[in-house]
């Protein structure tokens, strides 16, 4: 079935988001043997998965994410290859607040593809839904997700010291913010 993306909400000049499947676990477990990646997504250094460990860890990630209310994306080029992907979670309807995790794969990173979804999925957090306030934090040393949530015209809100324990020492949190009328003013087309 070819599909006519002319008016799809859910792309822009770079990218395309679609909902991550099942059968989106082969990007999971290839990004998986990224070590300091998935340290610097998780905050961790897990164990090593094989084929069958990592069909089903993802598998049971999409099943609890409709549980928990996360809407989990595939990152697309407009040609199809799959560069990443991201999540929005931690949606606090009372106060407007919302948290976005994303992972591109190695051979993706520095091409704009993460600015260009993030950018997509804010658009949709701030101005259908009507969330207030992004809130996210990167663990010191994360140098790409730090520039790009810069990029996006995210404010530095603070630092929370010695939170995460690897290679021998503790390493900070840097937090960041972003209100829906700042995303606005910077990314917005009239």
């Amino acid at each position: 079935m070819k599909i006519n993306y002319d008016t799809y909400y859910w792309q822009n000049e770079l990218v395309r988001l679609r909902p991550a499947t099942v059968d989106d676990w082969d990007e999971f477990y290839l990004n998986f043997f990224d070590n300091p990646a998935r340290f610097l997504l998780d905050s961790l250094i897990e164990l090593p998965l094989n084929e069958e460990g990592a069909k089903e860890v993802w598998r049971e990630f999409i099943e609890n994410s409709k549980r928990k209310g996360r809407h989990n994306f595939t990152i697309e080029t407009l040609d199809g290859l799959k560069v990443g992907s991201l999540s929005i979670s931690g949606i606090d309807e009372r106060n407007g607040t919302f948290g976005i995790g994303m992972q591109i794969s190695r051979d993706y990173r520095g091409k704009g593809y993460g600015t260009a979804a993030m950018k997509i999925l804010l658009d949709y957090a701030f101005n259908e839904r009507r969330l207030h306030k992004y809130q996210t934090f990167v663990i010191e040393g994360n140098v790409g997700s730090k520039t790009m949530l810069e990029k996006l015209g995210c404010v530095k809100e603070g630092v929370i010291r010695g939170t995460t324990y690897h290679q021998g020492r503790y390493w900070d949190e840097i937090h960041y913010g972003l209100f829906a009328e700042e995303f606005n003013a910077l990314h917005k087309k009239a």
